[in-house]
């Protein structure tokens, strides 16, 4: 068989790219063509996403796609969830797309819940109470002139694969991280829009992940220089659902982290869980590929450290990271301890100050150096990943033999090892580009060129893709000792599902 091309379009927090993937049934070949920041900007006090220059950017990566391949079988778009653009009757967008950490949110959570009820909520929704979420965006939008204008909502992949085909829809994976899907019918929610004010029609239609959304349009190819027809498919577009379809897993009894910006911290299920104990723990029930469910926790991630970095380097020099994490590797462990969801590293800032901050209330020794501080926060992230990875499988009943770690966290291997020492369990690092892979490989199979199932696509990953593993090392008990040192904070989130 020849083997089909396809693109993913990947978006992150921090940048985005377009992967070009060949794929036959025992042959799987990624390739990056284009890498682009994703900078947000704010203006008039709000943070929003450049969307614009990410369109301009995978209109590049296609572009160099285009050049490259004769012709191309699939386009599928991916990015982070929770955050949307609004059209207005014609089509048009009406204005950038805020962004998940501007502070418009902050205090609505609770007011929502105490309008819904929080276990209210949880049994429809199953989702962990974060206030970016798109129903609390929403609760705070909704008397804004944009708001009122609107006559369609599209999620941010969505909305890239609308600029590229002319078509209206939400894909399911993602529409699970709003707040307004039903998880266990697997539809919009007509309680939750009613109870949050949100008229139905704003929402699109569902898609499932594997179906064909459209076809290129003819200015979009022409600006590209493809021929079509150019499908376009939808993919698991939240990036995580992407990201765990990319776990290169040889059996069930695996939880995953997909480290990026964020870190997803969880198992695979083939059913919500929707206890008491569950929501009280902070679970989410999030839509995954061919009928799952991504049971995980939200971890603030390397967001810290990328906020460090980036201001460390705002004085235009250029921080030497390997070398920061190899003296980090040398300084003395869990000396001091964060929790990584503390609200004030929500926000972008000075994340050193913050750190140290925490610290000092605490009365735990102050990281002076960056060096400390990057160890402080790697120590603090593996705490929350042993903390996620126990609840998980105490509040599902799952058993755990491995942790999958995907994303660019694969790349630090102090944090791998970090996290098999904490966790107790062996952790298999990679690949890094696990969601631009998910993305290709439901493609693939759509396109009839690659496995039928889950399991088989993750042994077509096994087999062609990179994987390192960490055995735990050391004494497990002094994770346990170092959690209960851990300031926990008294945060809106926290109270909100008490």
């Amino acid at each position: 068989m020849t083997a089909v091309h396809v693109a993913a379009v990947d978006l992150g927090a921090s940048s985005g790219r377009v992967m070009l993937g060949a794929v036959e049934p025992d042959s799987l070949v990624l390739t990056e063509v284009e890498r682009f920041p994703n900078r947000p900007v704010r203006a008039g006090g709000t943070l929003f996403w450049d969307v614009l220059s990410l369109w301009a950017g995978a209109l590049a990566g296609l572009r160099t796609v285009g050049r490259g391949v004769q012709s191309l079988d699939g386009i599928g778009v991916d990015s982070w969830a929770v955050d949307y653009g609004l059209l207005d009757a014609s089509g048009a967008l009406l204005g950038n797309p805020v962004h998940y950490r501007d502070e418009r949110t902050d205090g609505v959570a609770d007011k929502v819940l105490a309008d819904l009820g929080a276990e209210r909520l949880y049994q429809l929704n199953g989702l962990q109470v974060l206030p970016l979420n798109t129903i609390f965006q929403l609760a705070a939008a909704k008397d804004t002139p944009q708001f009122t204008a609107a006559e369609t909502l599209l999620l941010v992949p969505d909305l890239m694969t609308y600029w590229l085909t002319g078509s209206v829809g939400a894909e399911l994976t993602n529409a699970s991280t709003t707040g307004l899907l039903d998880v266990r019918s697997r539809t919009w929610s007509l309680k939750l829009l009613a109870a949050a004010g949100i008229k139905a029609g704003l929402l699109p239609d569902l898609h499932e992940p594997g179906s064909r959304v459209g076809e290129v349009l003819p200015d979009v190819l022409a600006a590209v220089g493809l021929t079509g027809p150019v499908p376009v498919w939808a993919v698991g577009s939240h990036d995580t659902a992407s990201a765990v379809v990319g776990v290169p897993a040889l059996g069930d009894r695996f939880a995953y982290i997909s480290c990026g910006t964020w870190s997803l911290v969880g198992l695979e299920l083939q059913a919500p869980v929707l206890t008491e104990d569950s929501r009280l723990a902070n679970f989410t029930n999030e839509l995954g590929v061919d009928g799952t469910v991504r049971y995980l926790r939200n971890v603030m991630g390397l967001w810290i450290l990328q906020e460090a970095v980036r201001t460390w380097d705002a004085d235009g020099s250029t921080t030497d990271l390997p070398a920061l994490l190899a003296e980090a590797a040398r300084a003395p462990a869990l000396r001091a301890v964060v929790d990584p969801d503390d609200p004030l590293f929500l926000h972008p800032g000075d994340m050193t100050s913050r750190v140290q901050q925490v610290c000092r209330r605490s009365g735990q020794p102050v990281p002076g150096s960056r060096a400390e501080l990057v160890r402080c926060v790697l120590d603090s992230l593996a705490l929350a990943y042993r903390r996620a990875v126990d609840d998980a499988r105490r509040l599902s009943g799952q058993d755990i033999d491995v942790i999958h770690l995907v994303g660019g966290g694969a790349r630090n291997e102090l944090l791998c090892q970090l996290t098999a020492d904490a966790c107790g369990l062996p952790v298999e690092a990679g690949p890094v580009e696990s969601a631009a892979l998910g993305n290709v490989l439901v493609q693939a199979r759509a396109l009839g060129a690659a496995p039928a199932d889950l399991p088989g696509l993750r042994r077509l990953l096994r087999a062609t893709q990179h994987v390192r593993r960490y055995e735990p090392a050391g004494d497990h008990a002094v994770w346990a000792a170092a959690d209960t040192r851990v300031p926990r904070s008294d945060t809106t989130t926290r109270k909100a599902t008490r």
